[in-house]
Parts: C-alpha cells; sequence; structure tokens
C-alpha cells in the first residue's frame, strides 16, 4: 500500500496559501479513495467535519486540533475581556502553551477590517500546518495536512465569491 501513496501525493497539486483550490475536497477523497485505505479516508473525512476525538488518536491530528483550540481560547480571551465578563467557562482544555497565539489573537483582533483579521489567524494555521508537514511526505500525515490546507483554500474560495457576488448586486441596485 506503500506505493500507493507515493503515486496519489506525487499526483496532487501544490497548494499555496491565497490561491485558488485546484479541486474541491469531494473531490480529493475521490482521488484516495482507490489508493489509501478505507480507515484512512473515513479518518480524514472526520477531521474536514472537526468530529475527531483527537485524544490517543493520530499524533499529527492531536497536534492540530490542540494548536486550533488554543488559537480560538485566545480568541475567546480577548472578546471576554472586551465585553468584561469571565472567559473562564468559554475556554476548552489547556494542553497547549504558546505565547506567540496571544499576540497573533491580539493582532487579528485588532485589525479593522474583519477579512484581514481572518486572513491573519488563517495564514498562521497554514503556518503550523507547514510545520507539522515537515518529515512528512509519502504518508497519512502528509494527506491530513493536505486536506486541511484544502479547506482553508476552500473558505477562501467561499468568502472570495460571496463578496464578488454581494458587489455585483450593490452594484446593480
Amino acid at each position: 500500500m506503500a506505493a500507493f501513496y507515493i503515486y496519489l501525493i506525487s499526483s496532487l497539486p501544490l497548494l499555496q496559501f491565497g490561491a485558488q483550490p485546484p479541486f474541491s475536497f469531494k473531490k480529493f477523497l475521490d482521488l484516495c479513495r482507490d489508493k489509501i485505505p478505507e480507515a484512512e479516508i473515513n479518518l480524514i473525512e472526520l477531521t474536514a467535519e472537526k468530529r475527531v476525538f483527537y485524544k490517543g488518536f493520530q499524533a499529527t491530528l492531536k497536534k492540530w486540533f490542540v494548536f486550533d483550540r488554543t488559537l480560538r481560547n485566545e480568541l475567546v480571551k480577548i472578546r471576554a475581556s472586551r465585553k468584561h465578563i469571565d472567559s473562564f467557562k468559554y475556554l476548552r482544555g489547556d494542553e497547549y502553551i504558546e505565547p506567540l497565539l496571544a499576540h497573533i489573537a491580539m493582532n487579528a483582533h485588532r485589525n479593522p477590517s474583519i477579512l484581514e483579521g481572518e486572513r491573519i489567524l488563517d495564514q498562521q494555521r497554514w503556518n503550523i500546518l507547514d510545520e507539522l508537514a515537515i518529515g512528512h511526505y509519502f504518508d497519512l500525515d502528509f494527506l491530513i495536512i493536505y486536506a486541511l490546507k484544502l479547506l482553508i483554500l476552500e473558505r477562501w474560495e467561499r468568502i472570495n465569491t460571496a463578496e464578488k457576488s454581494r458587489l455585483l448586486q450593490e452594484v446593480l441596485n
């Protein structure tokens, strides 16, 4: 089965933050169907739906979900302090401590453009995925990271097309 990983991964196009996704997440899963075990495809699908219980699970997924939850916790702390409420009841988990995330969350929150703030957060998510990809070239970890990056690109594609359609409606009215 390892040879199929090499074939599959070497046939995938390179993903770059800010670029259009080369294909949909669904098509990515279809590309994987005949080349990797069904259990791993199911894992990638569940990852996309954020339904993976990561404790004791695959190491890359655990690192990703802990990072993402920590970034979200930092945003909760900032938003709660602005509203003068206790953030403790909204925080989830405490495994990951990274002082840089508080700085990144604050930069995103302070940005006058909500869209640019989201771009800052997704750029950091992309950077962490790049770090997680180190040493993983032809394995399941690579495919999981690729899938997560593809989901980020799809999200921005939806944002960009929604913005264009709204602007078009304003011009037409």
